[in-house]
């Protein structure tokens, strides 16, 4: 009798589920960027099963997604549009935000807390990468966002550079591993570079980006550089470890290793410097080798991994100090969702389907963005993108920016510091001093000034 009525219930439940037809409207917006089509087609497909879903247990409902590809001209302007349509209530349900932003959105309240939803599903979250998890918490600890991708920075070196200067193969092949004991520092590297140019194979030891990034700033957690308080989530500049840093970048310029003049050369000028073998080595990340193989920028060198990584070697930042710790940077971009929005719980399932591995690994793998789980990396399609392959092991050192919408302020106060290091305009312990001056005018309170990390 029980069961009698239990199914009579189902059957009137979808009988009147199909006369009142419901259709799930969800506004996902993301930076318009050719190259990442995925942030937008993953959840696209997550929705699609979400709806077979539905049709098979004879529920009337559809999701539809309506996307937004924003045309600002980067992350942080596109980033501040959401966050002033959240102010009046326009913000959309799903919205992608470079990682850095992710403590502004979860201390308005814009972004939901996330810890329950991983802990509930670990099918796709248990095995996400745990480093990950640390870019897209608040300052309370918790988890507003699901990282989308993932990047790696790093050095590359010519191999053939070495080789003729004399290097043997054993000494060019353990390189890597003796960055990873510390036992090959920062100073090792600019020693080994400047041999290089002293001895004719190449006209340039270093390049590095010509404007602000973050590449550069892995050398400064090489040298121990936080960049926020943990506890208070304010800005830090700590300046021992800070001198520390640019005492490097000094170093390079004065010993001619890298030319006093990097930060007015054009992109195209240090890529084409690298391409064409007159710089040892370069220094940004992963998707760099997309333009690296092949006949681009007027030379040819090697698209199978056996061949290029012959000629060619990556490291993290090598240690400040021996037996110190590498550092390396990556940069997520990240899931996050509208609390208040009358259907956060359908738009969590998307953002988790949308991070299993087999979605994931279609962005990655159009992207050269590295995977976010270790599944990913035995998947046919990420281990046939060689450069990917081997670029998930460098993951182990990564470190991030901070969740603070400001730093990229301060990172280009930081950066003029370090232009007029390269330059000669001022010595690290000036530049030092000149970039507390100017951190404190712009943001007063919001920056804490120490001589050094344990003050």
């Amino acid at each position: 009798m029980f069961r009698t009525l239990t199914l009579a219930a189902t059957a009137i439940a979808l009988l009147s589920s199909a006369a009142n037809a419901e259709e799930i409207k969800l506004k996902l917006w993301t930076l318009a960027d050719r190259n990442g089509p995925a942030r937008i087609t993953n959840i696209e497909d997550a929705a699609a099963i979400l709806n077979s879903q539905y049709k098979a247990a004879g529920i009337d409902k559809t999701i539809v997604i309506e996307a937004n590809n924003s045309g600002q001209k980067g992350w942080d302007d596109y980033a501040l549009d959401t966050l002033k349509a959240f102010a009046v209530n326009q913000g959309p349900d799903i919205y992608l935000l470079p990682h850095e932003w992710i403590g502004q959105f979860a201390t308005d309240g814009y972004a939901k807390a996330l810890d329950e939803e991983i802990a509930a599903k670990p099918w796709v979250y248990g095995d996400v990468l745990p480093v990950l998890w640390n870019s897209v918490k608040g300052t309370d600890g918790k988890v507003y966002a699901i990282p989308q991708d993932a990047e790696i920075r790093m050095f590359f070196y010519n191999k053939d550079m070495l080789r003729k200067i004399g290097k043997d193969e054993a000494f060019i092949d353990a390189i890597p591993a003796r960055v990873e004991t510390g036992e090959f520092t920062l100073d090792d590297f600019t020693a080994l570079s400047k041999e290089v140019v002293e001895k004719g194979a190449a006209q340039y030891g270093m390049l590095h980006r010509p404007n602000v990034g973050i590449d550069y700033l892995m050398v400064f957690a090489s040298n121990g550089v936080k960049f926020t308080d943990e506890k208070t989530g304010k800005l830090l500049f700590p300046k021992k470890e800070m001198e520390a840093a640019l005492s490097w970048y000094e170093r390079n310029a004065k010993e001619g290793v890298t030319p006093v003049d990097n930060t007015a050369m054009s992109w195209e000028a240090i890529q084409t410097a690298f391409k064409q073998e007159k710089a040892f080595v370069f220094h940004q990340g992963v998707w760099a080798v997309a333009w690296q193989v092949g006949d681009k920028l007027g030379a040819t060198w090697p698209t199978d991994g056996k061949g290029y990584f012959n000629k060619i070697g990556w490291i993290p930042a090598p240690a400040a100090e021996k037996g110190g710790k590498p550092a390396n940077l990556s940069h997520p971009i990240a899931y996050a969702i509208n609390p208040k929005g009358t259907n956060a719980a359908i738009a969590a399932d998307l953002v988790a389907l949308a991070s299993l591995p087999y979605f994931n690994t279609k962005h990655a793998v159009s992207s050269y963005h590295t995977a976010i789980s270790n599944a990913q990396t035995a998947m046919p399609d990420y281990k046939a993108n060689w450069a990917l392959e081997a670029a998930s092991p460098m993951m182990v050192h990564a470190k991030f920016v901070p969740n603070h919408t400001k730093f990229g302020s301060y990172n280009k106060v930081l950066f003029s510091g370090l232009q007029a290091v390269e330059t000669g305009r001022m010595s690290a312990a000036e530049a030092v001093e000149f970039i507390a001056d100017e951190l404190e005018v712009q943001f007063g309170s919001e920056v804490e000034i120490r001589d050094a990390l344990s003050n």
